[in-house]
């Protein structure tokens, strides 16, 4: 079943040709990767497919159906890459603030929330205000808000920029758990080796254009940074 259909988004910002008829398809429980050199399109692309921005041409299926209602936005939520936070709240404030959002009250959200902080490695700084986080712990409370309402498809953008070694291997082993428990997660990265490690498909976008499209890993012989070097350059 397809979650994600995407069918030629086109695209310009300040009169460049950002997006040039962009395609690609995402099923469920599927853990996709979406590539990219500097300058492709890739923020771009997500932020047309959740109508932050409003492409020229845009044909999105959203669980099989278009465009994007209140019903679909109740099951997706999105990470992007520079996180702004309400840096005058601890981080068990801020969550709790966005789990109000979706009728959690009470000891409801307290549950939640402690749940939330204690798989992304933040139980010990949860009455810290977030000025006080580093980047890597703003990413992390980032990605905890991004799983506060058990969407079904999670769109991230460059979920391991900024953190360190072990604090990537979390994140990683956080996103196998959710897709194994049924979450569909589409993120945007260039550090190929979290994809090789993690992903069932790719595709990868170059100059505004998709030049690899819906690739299964298991079907890519040798090293993916040997293939997506390959594609690029020949293009």
């Amino acid at each position: 079943m397809s979650l994600l259909k995407v069918n030629n988004i086109h695209k310009h910002l300040s009169g460049k040709h950002i997006l040039k008829w962009v395609s690609f398809e995402v099923q469920q429980w599927e853990m996709y990767g979406f590539l990219w050199p500097n300058g492709a399109g890739k923020t771009t692309t997500m932020k047309s497919i959740l109508w932050f921005i409003t492409p020229e041409e845009w044909d999105v299926e959203l669980f099989g159906k278009s465009g994007i209602s209140i019903e679909t936005k109740k099951r997706i939520w999105f990470m992007p890459e520079n996180t702004y936070l309400y840096k005058h709240l601890t981080g068990e404030e801020f969550l709790r603030f966005h789990a109000g959002f979706f009728g959690m009250t009470g000891e409801q959200a307290t549950k939640k929330v402690d749940a939330l902080l204690e798989k992304v490695w933040l139980s010990e700084a949860k009455k810290k205000y977030l000025k006080e986080y580093s980047k890597g712990m703003l990413q992390r409370v980032w990605l905890a808000q991004a799983m506060i309402n058990d969407p079904e498809l999670l769109f991230l953008d460059e979920p391991m920029s900024g953190l360190d070694p072990i604090g990537r291997k979390m994140v990683k082993d956080l996103l196998v758990e959710l897709n194994k428990k049924w979450t569909t997660i589409f993120f945007n990265t260039h550090i190929l080796a979290d994809v090789e490690s993690i992903c069932d498909k790719i595709s990868i976008i170059h100059q505004g254009k998709i030049i690899v499209q819906n690739k299964k890993l298991t079907d890519i012989s040798g090293s993916l940074e040997d293939f997506f070097i390959e594609h690029v350059q020949s293009h």
